[in-house]
């Protein structure tokens, strides 16, 4: 961007007493809040210089780059600032998660639940997780183990895991049927991230195909 855009934006800003405003990064794809922070000029000034998310820590007094030791980059595709000039929105594409305890979002504590976009979002979470795990493998993950396989060994997990449904899905108990669903998912969500298969990919395939056949009737 070019400088003076950048300090344009900058003077348009009304920042606090502290000198900061609150910043909302918002995963571009999905839609889903990731967390909010703060930023000052200069962190206002280095992300639209960079195009990766920076902000102003209030703990530790000094800009910060977000992910810059873990790994998990926000790349910035959209900012926009509110009607009183005193936030920004930062629509990003997030690496691997964007919360410290390894969840997709900061606002995973649901106090009360979205029942009908939780789903979604825990999926999502999932492939974050396990997206995490291929970028950071760690001694002794089992996630590791796959990615340190390879495509076939996941494959394998597929199948495997496929037949045990359909074992579980002959018994009156559903507890059994439940966990290998669960099961299966999860090695699904392996294979997807190996491939590069977003949740958001295959969603879109179920909403397309839901148009398609509303048009045949």
């Amino acid at each position: 961007m070019e400088n003076r855009l950048i300090e344009n934006t900058i003077e348009r800003l009304r920042f606090d007493a502290a000198g900061l405003v609150t910043a909302v990064a918002v995963e571009a794809e999905t839609q889903t809040v990731l967390m909010v922070a703060h930023m000052d000029a200069m962190a206002v000034r280095e992300t639209l210089r960079s195009g990766y998310a920076h902000y102003f820590s209030r703990s530790r007094q000094k800009l910060w780059k977000k992910g810059e030791t873990s790994g998990h980059v926000q790349k910035v595709v959209g900012f926009a600032l509110d009607c009183d000039q005193d936030a920004v929105l930062l629509q990003v594409e997030q690496t691997g998660v964007a919360c410290h305890t390894l969840q997709k979002s900061c606002f995973h504590d649901a106090v009360i639940p979205a029942e009908n976009i939780g789903s979604p979002h825990l999926l999502d979470t999932l492939y974050a997780i396990i997206e995490d795990r291929k970028a950071h493998p760690e001694a002794g993950s089992y996630t590791g183990y796959l990615f340190e396989k390879g495509l076939d060994k996941m494959l394998k997990k597929v199948g495997e895991e496929a037949a045990e449904v359909i074992i579980a899905a002959k018994n009156q108990d559903t507890a059994p049927l439940e966990e290998e669903i669960a099961d299966l998912l999860y090695h699904l969500f392996v294979v997807m991230v190996e491939r590069g298969v977003r949740p958001a990919d295959v969603f879109g395939v179920l909403a397309a195909r839901r148009g398609t056949r509303r048009e045949r009737s």
